[in-house]
């Protein structure tokens, strides 16, 4: 049997250090692909939420229409009210 050379040794180890190193980074930069994604994706729902509720504020002015009606009503009932009193 002959010695194994220590350059072909040192060469073979480089090899399998270098082969999971490239592995090991490969499957991180995946996991950072992945993880980009899916914060896009939830990033993108938070502002349809955002959007929605900003959306279905009820507006002053349909607050002030409404509460006029509601009043022109409510005087409209106590008039009503008074003169039925006053018969």
């Amino acid at each position: 049997m002959s010695e194994i050379d220590p350059q072909w040794l040192f060469n073979g180890l480089f090899s399998i250090v270098c082969c999971l190193s490239g592995w090991l980074l490969n499957n991180i930069r995946d996991a950072v692909k992945e993880l980009r994604t899916q914060d896009k994706a939830l990033t993108d729902k938070v502002q349809r939420i955002e959007v929605m509720v900003a959306g279905n504020y009820v507006k002053r002015e349909d607050i002030d229409k409404l509460s006029d009606a509601i009043f022109k009503k409510l005087d409209r009932i106590e008039s009503k009210l008074e003169g039925k009193a006053d018969k």
